[in-house]
């Protein structure tokens, strides 16, 4: 409590607060983009067999000679006739292709390039028997996307939210940008898990660095604020996708832009919270001397001493490093009923939500249309989760997205195919909902962890979201064993997740707790008196300044 008392007696949220967490969270509107780019740099355009190179092709369909028909009456994508065929064409082509001799497209592809003049598919030939290439690619970004979460939340909770935020930017701006000229498919994947890495470090950075500068009560607000923007990119990548359809174009465009993210974030201000519980008081001094200037509070900021924070941050100074360690996570019973609860709250929202999107292309409309709606969801969905945040508590919010999301999923199994509009509506639905469980869940992560461990706790959750985000290729395969599979898979484990809700505590206007044993006493139900215990510990600033002038 002592530290939340001395932000507000700093001007709360002043000017500081609005400035940094604008310039922090503005780099969120092309983190979607990353996320979802290859939905458009990865489209399969329609495509089939190129004939021999000596072929002779007049204005009579010779073309057409070479192509074996599908099920439907479609060109084949992946076989060809081993010599022209002629006669009449039947619509399914079964005569000719059940006598015919056919072989794969060994002279490559020709591609339908009205709607994707260039796509990293068209360009290194991911389809047929290179399909699986297309998933690799989106797999080993979201690994990279894991192996940062793990990394980089270490580094921070060890050399600070700032330091590892400012590397962050400068690394997605590099390898972003260099996976626009990849030569090959084997580098662009490198690059791209190297993207995936510094967007989670991001991501689990911006929220923490603008958690721990804000009061109680706009905690909730700033988090839904970050969800806003990563929504509002959603719009962005669907109009930048739909004005520059080329793949590298488009994959240049939406990467520059960290480079003016990298500088801005030279003028960060390290989180104080942090400083005090790394023990690094003088640093803390100076940093909420800094604010207090920004704010407008500069007689406050000149009552701030070194004793005075000693007095008031006496317990992050005793207790701060002794217990920040990954092995605390699994050792400490409280801690670890903790991270497995959150643990599967992370995977089940990311399993259920890249199951639903990272398949565009699969509703059979406009994969630009079906992009806005995705991103249009979102915006009511979010005020909705907002107002519950705010009103009833992080437990209900959280528990209500999960459930709704899976019940909209699993109603969608089996609802028949062609009722489009129904089952688009409720994949819009059920995604707006798991848009809202991402909001929620990063908001409560950040509560429920201590300050020394706050980062790691937040790199962890996001470690386990990326290992749903792995597995929702894996599981929609299922689909060729039954149809509807993929979907009961992606409805029953957001169901299962609500449960763990349960074990939860509530943190609704609860100070943020800085140690592992703030997190005991909240578990045994001992937060106000935790909360009066640091308040007789906190020396008020104004009766420092009455000291100072007394007789």
């Amino acid at each position: 409590m002592a530290f939340d008392d001395l932000l507000k007696q700093l001007g709360g949220v002043g000017r500081f607060q609005q400035i940094q967490a604008f310039l922090v969270i503005l780099p969120l509107l092309l983190l979607a983009s990353q996320n979802t780019l290859q939905n458009f740099t990865a489209a399969i355009p329609a495509h089939h067999c190129r004939p021999p190179a000596n072929a002779s092709l007049g204005k009579g369909g010779e073309l057409e000679a070479w192509l074996p028909r599908d099920g439907q009456g479609q060109p084949a994508s992946c076989l060809r006739f081993t010599s022209p065929q002629s006669g009449p064409r039947f619509p399914n082509g079964s005569e000719a292709n059940g006598t015919a001799a056919t072989e794969p497209c060994i002279d490559g592809w020709i591609y339908d390039n009205s709607t994707f003049p260039s796509t990293i598919v068209t360009e290194w030939d991911l389809v047929c028997s290179h399909r699986a290439l297309r998933q690799l690619a989106q797999s080993l970004y979201m690994v990279g996307v894991l192996l940062g979460a793990m990394v980089f939340g270490y580094l921070a909770d060890r050399l600070g939210r700032r330091k590892v935020l400012i590397l962050n930017h400068l690394q997605t701006a590099v390898s972003a940008t260099c996976a626009a000229f990849a030569p090959n498919f084997p580098v662009y994947c490198v690059f791209r898990l190297l993207s995936g890495m510094s967007l989670a470090g991001s991501t689990i950075n911006t929220v923490t660095l603008n958690m721990e500068w804000m009061p109680i009560h706009t905690r909730a607000f700033v988090t839904t604020l970050n969800g806003y923007f990563y929504s509002i990119g959603q719009f962005l990548l669907a109009g930048l996708a739909y004005a520059v359809p080329h793949w590298r174009h488009l994959q240049l465009l939406v990467s520059v832009p960290f480079f003016a993210a990298f500088f801005s974030s030279w003028f960060f201000m390290e989180s104080a919270r942090w400083y005090a519980t790394s023990g690094r008081l003088d640093l803390t001094l100076k940093t909420l001397q800094r604010v207090a200037r920004i704010n407008g509070k500069q007689e406050e900021g000149a009552k701030l001493s070194l004793e005075v924070l000693q007095c008031s941050l006496q317990k992050e100074m005793a207790m701060g490093k002794a217990q920040a360690s990954a092995t605390e996570l699994l050792r400490c019973p409280t801690l670890r009923r903790l991270f497995l609860c959150v643990s599967m709250l992370w995977f089940a929202t990311s399993f259920a939500y890249y199951g639903l999107v990272m398949d565009l292309q699969g509703f059979g409309v406009s994969i630009y249309l079906i992009q806005v709606i995705f991103g249009a969801v979102d915006l009511p969905a979010k005020l909705v989760c907002f107002l519950v945040i705010n009103s009833l508590g992080r437990r209900p919010a959280q528990v209500a997205s999960l459930l709704l999301a899976g019940i909209c999923i699993l109603v969608n199994g089996v609802v028949p195919q062609d009722q489009s509009i129904v089952r688009t509506s409720l994949a819009v639905l059920g995604k707006g909902c798991l848009a809202s469980s991402f909001t929620c869940v990063f908001l409560y992560t950040g509560e429920l962890y201590p300050t020394m461990m706050r980062q790691m706790g937040l790199g962890m959750g996001s470690t386990m979201a990326r290992v749903g985000s792995i597995m929702s290729p894996l599981v929609s395969m299922t689909a060729e064993l039954y149809g509807p599979m993929p979907l009961f898979i992606f409805g029953i484990v957001p169901v299962a997740a609500s449960a763990v809700v349960a074990f939860l505590p509530e943190t609704l206007g609860h100070p943020l707790p800085d140690t592992v044993q703030d997190v005991e006493n909240r578990r045994r139900g001992k937060p106000q008196r935790q909360q009066r215990e640091q308040q007789k510990q906190m020396v008020p600033l104004q009766l420092s300044a009455q000291e100072k002038t007394g007789p």
